[in-house]
């Protein structure tokens, strides 16, 4: 392979754009990390940049319809940020348009430079990168898109454009895989390594292909018309020996999800007895539920929806799952599972269990894989509707392929949770819960404290606070019972969050950083696994990265407030709404946090991690899409409401 580097409309007034995703201080740092280790290898490197001149106004239409003048030649939003400025002897292509082809000067280079193959990185993925990738797909070049180097402030399309070009053998792959090809490395089969000692490989995840997934399909299709006819009342003693093997099995799982996933002990078994609480609301919620009621007019019917694709993470690998298929299963429908790679075994182990409870072997089917599992599970004709608990980008590809096929979708899709802490707080009480929300498991769940907006006359003393209390926490082997927080997930989270964090700092954003556990910081476990330093981060920029994104890793973000306005203003300005809490006992001031929170889970005097099985778990704006998850929400979603008329003396 001969490949070049395009670096597409990586300039700053693009890179600007409102609702940029991923942002783009991740997308310049990953293609800047692209772009370093291409010079290196002496791969060519092409820039491709719009240019616009006032005295030959040649910009596109929509621009000139809303009098947008970007990218004009001469101009600082017409230059990439100086990790990405060209060196001498690099290609610079110039065009007004969508189109780096345009001009013949683009094939010309590529023809000179006997390529055949191009590495794509920039903006916007769904307008100019999609074309570059098209125009270079009929030349015959070989495609491969760096998929964390590149953006778009529209991610629905986005997502399209993406699953359209890999139909077409466009290969997305991270600048890491990348990089690891361009050093003559054939990608790897996908692995799980060690949390703990991350040298160690601890399995292979196997990838379902497309015979697989379409078997397992309709397997569970035909298991549908049977399981169907079975009324919620038949699953109870069924999901109740499920719920009790869980319990019993509590020790060996949460060993298991200390060794493979790095969640401490603790955390584990409490997951797991949130889970059999789980099965029992369920069922009990499902037996006092009337199927069908009559009406003056006829008859209401909830009808189940059919097969039931369930998407779930890895960081809660036994509750999350379990606390959707149980109702999939009480409320009539089958379930195809497709786990996230890293808790693979672990959704084997809870397959078995399921199957020595009785349940039927294709009512409840697993298929391990990756993301594009995933994709192709959605987009199969035999599922009817998809619940997902993952990341943005996930939930933006799954909810075009269920609009393109018209089903339910219900997706929970994590968060950035603020906790306001106000002047008439118990500081030591409150930030024990903050400490506790934002490092527990390494701040590694949906629910963690992300965020905590301080009224400014509290705010030194509720930072000694903090410290002291989180501190008190216990970081260390996930296997020990004391320990509070693990490591991360894996190596490459570990160097984002403190590379997040330097930057951070470096660009002055951050005006203090309280790194915690110094010097166990220096202990030779530490760089043996992926434990990431534990942080406390002053930022009060709100539109900061620090601010503005989930980091599902050890890092709490500390806010100044001038006015209670101010702290709401604050805790709403994330496109995340998944959990908000308040630390007063002013009635009115619960009362202005009850009516202007933008969450679906709102809080008082607690951490803002931790939720019950039996109220409705969901979030607002970005955090969620469909009905909530628990409690009233799994009849929302589970079944389809029918208007039956005529049925007076129907008999059914």
């Amino acid at each position: 392979m001969k490949p070049a580097l395009l670096l597409v409309d990586l300039q700053s007034d693009y890179l600007a754009t409102p609702e940029l995703h991923p942002p783009a201080d991740a997308v310049v740092t990953r293609a800047a990390v692209l772009l370093d280790h291409c010079r290196h290898h002496c791969i060519p490197v092409i820039h491709v940049w719009t240019t616009i001149r006032r005295d030959e106004d040649r910009r596109l239409p929509h621009w000139k319809r809303t009098g947008r003048w970007m990218c004009v030649a001469g101009t600082s939003g017409h230059q990439p940020p100086a990790r990405l400025q060209p060196r001498e002897g690099e290609t610079i292509i110039h065009k007004t348009g969508f189109n780096a082809f345009a001009s013949a000067t683009l094939d010309a280079a590529l023809r000179r430079m006997n390529c055949d193959a191009v590495i794509l990185a920039g903006v916007h993925l769904h307008t100019c990168v999609r074309t570059a990738a098209a125009e270079s797909l009929e030349r015959g070049l070989e495609v491969f898109i760096a998929e964390d180097a590149v953006g778009s402030n529209d991610p629905a399309h986005a997502a399209a454009v993406r699953r359209w070009l890999a139909e077409r053998c466009v290969q997305f792959e991270p600048v890491d895989a990348v990089l690891s090809r361009l050093d003559g490395n054939e990608p790897s089969k996908m692995v799980h390594r060690s949390p703990r000692e991350t040298d160690k490989i601890l399995f292979e995840v196997p990838i379902a292909g497309a015979d697989e997934i379409a078997a397992v399909a309709a397997a569970a299709k035909n298991a549908w018309t049977n399981w169907r006819q079975h009324p919620p009342s038949s699953c109870q003693p069924l999901l109740g020996k499920v719920a009790e093997r869980l319990e019993t099995a509590a020790p060996d799982l949460a060993r298991q999800m200390a060794v493979e996933i790095g969640k401490p002990l603790s955390h584990g078994l409490e997951e797991v007895r949130r889970a059999a609480e789980n099965i029992r609301d369920v069922v009990h919620r499902a037996a006092n539920f009337e199927l069908q009621t009559r009406a003056a007019a006829g008859m209401v019917r909830h009808q189940p929806l059919g097969v039931v694709a369930i998407i779930s993470p890895w960081n809660n690998p036994v509750a999350i799952p379990v606390g959707k298929i149980a109702p999939a299963l009480v409320y009539g429908n089958t379930v195809i599972w497709k786990p996230a790679p890293a808790a693979t075994h672990l959704a084997q182990v809870i397959l078995r269990l399921l199957r020595d409870a009785g349940v039927p072997a294709d009512a409840v089917q697993l298929l391990p894989g990756d993301h594009t599992t995933a994709q192709q599970l959605a987009a199969n004709k035999n599922v009817s509707a998809i619940t997902l608990t993952g990341s943005a980008p996930a939930g933006h590809a799954i909810q075009e392929i269920c609009a393109r096929r018209f089903v339910p979708l219900q997706a929970e899709l994590s968060g950035n949770n603020a906790a306001i802490v106000w002047d008439d707080a118990d500081l030591p009480q409150a930030a024990a819960q903050v400490a506790w929300g934002a490092f527990g498991f390494a701040g590694q769940r949906c629910t963690a404290n992300r965020r905590v907006v301080v009224c400014a006359p509290r705010f030194e003393g509720f930072l000694r606070e903090l410290k002291i209390a989180a501190e008190k926490l216990v970081w260390g082997d996930p296997l020990k019972k004391s320990t509070d927080l693990g490591p991360v997930i894996h190596a490459g989270k570990r160097e984002e969050h403190a590379a997040l964090i330097r930057a951070s700092k470096n660009s002055g954003a951050a005006h203090r950083v309280e790194w915690l556990f110094e010097k166990r910081a220096r202990e030779s476990w530490v760089k043996a696994g992926a434990y990431a330093q534990p942080a406390i981060v002053c930022c009060d920029e709100p539109d900061h990265l620090l601010v503005q994104e989930e980091t599902m890793s050890p890092l709490l973000v500390v806010q100044r407030a001038d006015d209670f306005d101010h702290a709401l203003k604050l805790c709403n300005g994330v496109r995340h709404g998944l959990v908000a809490a308040l630390f007063s006992h002013s009635p009115e001031l619960r009362q202005k946090f009850l009516a202007e929170a933008r969450a679906g889970i709102l809080k008082f005097n607690s951490a803002t991690a931790g939720v019950d099985v039996s109220l409705p778990f969901g979030g607002w704006k970005a955090s969620g899409l469909g009905p909530p998850e628990h409690g009233e929400g799994d009849r929302l979603f589970y079944t389809r409401m029918q208007a039956v008329y005529g049925a007076k003396n129907l008999q059914v």
